[in-house]
């Protein structure tokens, strides 16, 4: 999802530390794909079901935040100008969370919430710990001061929260150490990940990255304090209303914050985009900035499903379908355009460092094929589409032909990421 230009990118952490996380997220994508081409049905049914809750995390944890904790480890060094404290501790972070997440799916899956999903629990906190502290540390020794690295830290504390409140909640299935059922605070965990940690981290490090890219002088530091604002006051409302004055119209209020928000990040970026010296829009490009625009999609969504709720009562299908635009839609649309746009570098510079100047090398665009690419985008776009038409429609066939579409789209990707990360030098 991150990258910064060749130069800077590699200079600080070392491949070992940030390519696994790459691979294994790749992977969780495409279980993610084939467990919902496997269960697509059930999507015509209640949200809260064990193959739901699988597949929901295995996006949420595999897929967008392991690609986050590894690229954060290429990213927050260059933005803080300094060096990641601890390699080590990226490692750590790593293994305890790779083993976590098959450990909480499977128990998600079979829906025992015994030993597997508590240490899986376990596991994945242990390793948000290590990367909270390396962050930590990373940051206090560094002088440099960088609104963008504050994002990055504040939505790493938010993430911890929800991973603890979720460990609570796999425990409190079979202890009672809550005052009300798991299910009652899905909501609370689900949306302090959702907006805590993905809308956060996308908005600050997004702010950073696509003038990078587009090669822009744009920049408003002012505004980017004004929308990390607006985001936190929307989720400490969130959560006050949500344990002291559940009412459906309160929601509105920290709706209401963190709209603003994206419409000012919007703002930011198209200002971006206006004064940007490179001309040509890369298809990696194209698809991260189609992402800033599907960020809106959950929103109206989610509006929707308030006044619903207001109305009548809750939805299935809506919540549903909010659920399938965040982590099919909007995260999926970030990292599928940004995976090209910093693996290539990564990988280039694991193997042609050393070769730099003797000879003719490849650019690091040439190291994927750009045509995979195109044709990901297309079927991940259809299968997107579809299956929201299937969702609404209640109609079983749409969703699995939506669903092959988009393990199609996985297998594709990775394709192309095991292309980039098995590639061998070509010799001057």
């Amino acid at each position: 999802m991150f990258a910064v230009n060749n130069a800077d990118l590699v200079k600080n952490t070392t491949y070992k530390a940030v390519v696994p996380f790459y691979v294994y997220a790749s992977i969780s994508f495409l279980v993610a794909a084939w467990l919902l081409f496997l269960s697509s049905g059930i999507f015509n049914q209640h949200y809260f079901q064990p193959k739901i809750l699988a597949i929901t995390h295995t996006m949420a944890l595999g897929w967008g935040t392991m690609m986050i904790l590894g690229a954060s480890h290429q990213l927050v060094p260059v933005l803080i100008e300094g060096k990641l404290f601890s390699i080590p501790l990226a490692y750590l972070t790593f293994a305890l969370v790779a083993l976590g997440i098959p450990l909480l799916v499977y128990g998600f899956y079979s829906f025992d919430m015994g030993w597997p999903a508590q240490w899986g629990a376990i596991l994945i906190n242990a390793g948000i710990l290590t990367y909270v502290i390396n962050l930590a540390l990373s940051i206090n020794q560094s002088k440099k001061e960088n609104i963008h690295a504050v994002f990055v830290f504040t939505a790493s504390l938010w993430l911890l929260l929800t991973t603890i409140i979720g460990l609570l909640l796999v425990y409190n299935f079979s202890t009672s150490l809550l005052p009300n059922d798991s299910l009652h605070y899905l909501s609370l965990h689900a949306h302090l990940g959702i907006i805590g940690w993905f809308l956060l981290l996308v908005t600050g490090v997004g702010s950073r990255l696509i003038p990078m890219f587009l090669i822009s002088k744009y920049n408003n530091t002012k505004l980017l304090w004004t929308i990390f604002a607006l985001i936190n006051a929307g989720l400490l409302l969130f959560i006050c209303i949500f344990l002291y004055f559940p009412n459906p119209v309160f929601y509105f209020i920290p709706l209401v914050s963190v709209f603003i928000a994206l419409i000012l990040f919007g703002y930011y970026c198209y200002s971006s985009f206006k004064q940007r010296l490179r001309k040509h829009v890369d298809e990696q490009m194209k698809i991260s900035l189609l992402s800033i625009m599907m960020m809106l999609i959950p929103v109206m969504v989610l509006i929707s499903t308030i006044v619903w709720i207001i109305i009548y009562s809750a939805n299935s299908q809506l919540i549903m379908l909010y659920g399938f635009t965040i982590f099919f839609g909007w995260i999926t649309a970030i990292i599928l355009g940004m995976t090209f746009k910093t693996l290539p570098f990564i990988i280039w510079n694991k193997v042609y460092h050393h070769q730099a100047g003797l000879g003719k090398t490849p650019n690091p665009k040439d190291l994927f094929n750009n045509r995979l690419f195109n044709l990901t985008g297309i079927l991940f776009l259809l299968g997107f589409v579809l299956f929201i038409i299937g969702i609404f429609s209640t109609a079983e066939f749409i969703l699995k032909i939506a669903a092959l579409l988009l393990l199609l789209a996985a297998i594709l990707y990775n394709w192309n990421v095991l292309k980039l990360v098995l590639h061998k030098p070509v010799k001057p």
